[in-house]
């Protein structure tokens, strides 16, 4: 068990960041062969199954996750420093201290100094650590940037709701729903894992990290002397898979067209025009006509954030897909 205690000063240091490296390490773990994920990975991960699979330029990574403990070292996955490009986070990978990685692998893989998947981080660090970069990038080339223009849209709406929720609505909804392994009773986070440690306030800063493949695993940060970073999954995953099959007796559907329906059960929470049709795999377009038109009869809302306009439930909105499409969304907050 984790147990970080935050007082008001250590909320008021609180971050989310964005971290690709992060979604890549997970989606890793998802694409194991032993691994069954949920409908919305099924069309990734064959993809990526075959890409792990195949591409010789993967082996350094291939060897530290397959022969190894599944230990997570903190020199495997940087600080999150809140950028949308993974080669930042590489380059960062790549100038680790010679003697953290040394100290960490120590820690991580005890007893196996002579091992061959070891051994390079222990005579060369800088060495291994530039191939291990050079393996991610190779896997990120094929497994996941593809799919990042939509992922980015997806972390990037999570990263602006969980701001807003925590400015208009404080702490305690910032964490509602946040970690299904995690629980949060004021003043402390308790995030459920194998390794026991306590955090006093203001001992380390918190960063939620917000990732598509957390189901792959779930990240907490420890090592890091100043940061505890705690990952999550975002919401809208099932911008991943193909395009739904309608749904039967689709009442909803039937009332304001399967299109205007399909959005109005998106907005569970507030999304961007162009996160809508990521998730629904239509054209902007056509998302913003259905918006317009939700809009004009009162049961959708539209705010300003920035140079993007998000677009929400209004109580009627909640109340027309109880009452037609049995979802019970008239308590749902964002």
């Amino acid at each position: 068990m984790i147990r970080i205690e935050l007082d008001e000063a250590a909320l008021g240091a609180t971050r989310i960041a964005i971290s690709p490296l992060r979604d890549a390490f997970c989606s890793i773990h998802l694409a194991m062969p032993h691994r069954h994920p949920s409908w919305p990975y099924q069309e990734w991960v064959g993809l990526a199954r075959e890409v792990w699979r195949e591409d010789e330029r993967i082996a350094p990574l291939r060897a530290l996750v397959e022969e190894l403990p599944p230990n997570v070292s903190d020199f495997l996955l940087p600080r999150p420093i809140g950028t949308v490009h993974v080669h930042e986070e590489l380059d960062l990978l790549r100038a680790t201290d010679p003697e953290f990685v040394r100290e960490q692998v120590s820690d991580c893989y005890p007893g196996l100094a002579d091992h061959p998947s070891v051994q390079p981080y222990l005579r060369d660090p800088a060495a291994a650590c530039a191939a291990l970069a050079d393996a991610y990038a190779a896997y990120w080339e094929g497994a996941i940037e593809p799919y990042w223009p939509t992922m980015r849209r997806l972390v990037e709406d999570e990263v602006l709701v969980r701001a807003r929720t925590f400015a208009t609505e404080g702490v305690d909804a910032l964490f509602s729903g946040l970690e299904s392994r995690g629980r949060w009773e004021r003043p402390v986070l308790e995030l459920t894992k194998y390794v026991d440690a306590q955090y006093a306030a203001g001992e380390r800063r918190l960063v939620l990290v917000p990732l598509v493949f957390a189901e792959g695993c779930r990240l907490y940060s420890t090592d890091d002397p100043e940061v505890v970073a705690v990952s999550f999954q975002a919401r809208g995953a099932a911008a991943l898979r193909e395009p739904a099959e309608p749904v039967a007796e689709d009442r909803l559907g039937l009332m304001l067209g399967r299109g205007r329906a399909a959005v109005l059960r998106e907005l569970a929470g507030p999304l961007t025009t162009a996160g809508l049709a990521d998730r629904l795999g239509l054209a902007p377009s056509t998302v913003s006509e259905h918006l317009s038109l939700l809009a004009d009869a009162g049961v959708v809302t539209r705010h300003r954030v920035g140079r993007s306009v998000y677009y929400q439930l209004t109580d009627t909105g909640r109340s027309l897909l109880a009452l037609l499409a049995g979802e019970g969304v008239l308590s749902a907050v964002a």
